[in-house]
C-alpha cells in the first residue's frame, strides 16, 4: 500500500476525495529503478501501470528518445488497455526513478470503480495526442 499523501502530489489523482485516495492507495505498490533500468521494454506485453513520484524517465522508440517523463506522468496504460505490445522503452534517467505501480489486470477495475480517475487519465492522454501532432497530415 502507498501512503495516500503521496498521491495528493500527483495531478492524476487530484480529483479524488480522501476516501477514494485511500482506496486507490491500497491497490498500489511502490517501486524504484536505478539509472539505465528499462522499466518497460518495447514490443513486450505490458504488465503494469506506473505513475512517477520522483526522478525522470525517457521514452525511447528504437533507441531514440521521443519524450521525457517527470513526477506525475504515467505510462504503461496503452498496452494494458489495448491488449497489444508496448510501443516504446521507458528507461530510468535519474539516479533513482520512483513510481507507484498497479498490476495491469487491476487497471480497468480501478478505473471503473473511480470514474474521476478514468476521466483525468483520458484528459492527459488527449493532451498527449494533441501535443504529438498526430492529427497533422
Amino acid at each position: 500500500m502507498v501512503d495516500p499523501g503521496t498521491l495528493t502530489r500527483l495531478s492524476l489523482f487530484a480529483g479524488l476525495a480522501a476516501p477514494q485516495l485511500e482506496a486507490v492507495a491500497s491497490a498500489l505498490d511502490e517501486a524504484s529503478f536505478p539509472r539505465g533500468a528499462r522499466v518497460i521494454r518495447e514490443g513486450f506485453e505490458g504488465e503494469a501501470f506506473y505513475v512517477i513520484t520522483a526522478g525522470e524517465a525517457a521514452v525511447q522508440i528504437e533507441g531514440q528518445e521521443r519524450a521525457r517523463l517527470q513526477p506525475g506522468d504515467f505510462f504503461g496504460e496503452v498496452s494494458i488497455l489495448t491488449g497489444g505490445a508496448t510501443a516504446a522503452d521507458v528507461v530510468a534517467e535519474t539516479e533513482e526513478l520512483r513510481c507507484v505501480v498497479l498490476p495491469g489486470a487491476e487497471l480497468v477495475p480501478l478505473l471503473l470503480a473511480h470514474p474521476e480517475l478514468a476521466v483525468q487519465m483520458l484528459r492527459t492522454s488527449a493532451r498527449r495526442l494533441r501535443n504529438a501532432n498526430l492529427w497533422s497530415s
